[in-house]
């Protein structure tokens, strides 16, 4: 039987995609194609990618799909949904949007993955001071390209506003995400050689954010759902308690640093989206009172 901290960030996720599945509700068939697609996605490349890099394995959660957490696989349709959502509504370029879309969903890693393993909810095997904390650097590129694929591939067909935009797009990016991820996986881990695999990583992460910090975005160019804070806000607030209550933030103590570091980040994003749901919680407040 799970432990109360498996059970509880289930329960997190599956809060989070009832908020994105009142979102895509709302706004179209796309919409809620995107979210469909990318669940299956979700699992789809998690169950490929444990076969073919064979490189960690998950604990047992309430609801499994194989040797899958079904909420891993809702988890990544959240991040990609929210993601997309909040670059979609920034001055970046059409087609830079994925890169931000990948860091956004590495400022949610860079937090969950060290505190996850130490909980049990997955284990990479190497144990936990092995490159970081216990988390190999090769996760934190196989996450950007992950989130960086599928919206790629979904905007391809996107721009369309006939039939083929409405119902293909997201049948196109699940295609093209897991053969991205797959392909990339495949050559950090095959290809390139051991003794610059990490630089790799490093060099490519950071040109990532380089583009988008030069192409200087403006965010909440038009109203962004709350969705796009929520989404990484409740994952970085379980994080960072979770963490705190069972102690394993403190081992050692430059993860809860790391942790809240990440959620600062969050908050500033989406200092918009915040104010913006303050207002209407007042708004309501007042008009009960």
């Amino acid at each position: 039987m799970p432990n109360i901290y498996f059970i509880l960030f289930e329960i997190i996720i599956y809060i989070q995609f009832a908020l994105c599945l009142q979102h895509a509700y709302k706004h179209g068939t796309a919409n809620l194609l995107k979210l469909g697609f990318g669940i299956l996605f979700g699992v789809m490349l998690e169950l490929a990618t444990i076969r073919q890099l064979n490189a960690y394995e998950y604990g047992h959660f309430v609801i499994m799909v194989w040797d899958v957490p079904l909420c891993i696989g809702v988890a990544w349709s959240c991040i990609i949904y929210s993601a997309m959502e909040f670059s979609d509504a920034s001055s970046l370029p059409y087609w830079f949007r994925p890169i931000l879309d990948g860091l956004l969903a590495l400022n949610i890693d860079l937090a969950l993955d060290t505190v996850a393993i130490r909980l049990g909810f997955w284990d990479w095997g190497q144990g936990l001071q092995s490159q970081y904390f216990g988390v190999p650097y090769a996760n934190f590129w196989a996450w950007f390209w992950v989130v960086f694929s599928f919206s790629l591939g979904y905007r391809i067909l996107a721009r369309n506003s006939n039939w083929v935009g409405k119902w293909l797009s997201a049948s196109l990016a699940f295609v093209i995400g897991l053969f991205g991820v797959l392909g990339t996986n495949a050559f950090i881990v095959f290809v390139v050689p051991t003794s610059i695999r990490s630089e790799l990583i490093f060099v490519t992460l950071a040109a990532a954010l380089g583009i988008i910090l030069l192409k200087h975005p403006h965010f909440h160019q038009k109203p962004v759902s709350p969705i796009t804070f929520w989404i990484p806000f409740l994952t970085h607030a379980y994080i960072v308690l979770a963490g705190i209550i069972s102690g394993v933030i403190f081992n050692p103590i430059f993860l809860l640093a790391i942790g809240l570091l990440m959620l600062i980040i969050a908050f500033s994003l989406h200092g918009k989206s915040i104010k913006s749901i303050f207002s209407t919680l007042t708004s309501r407040w007042n008009i009960s009172m």
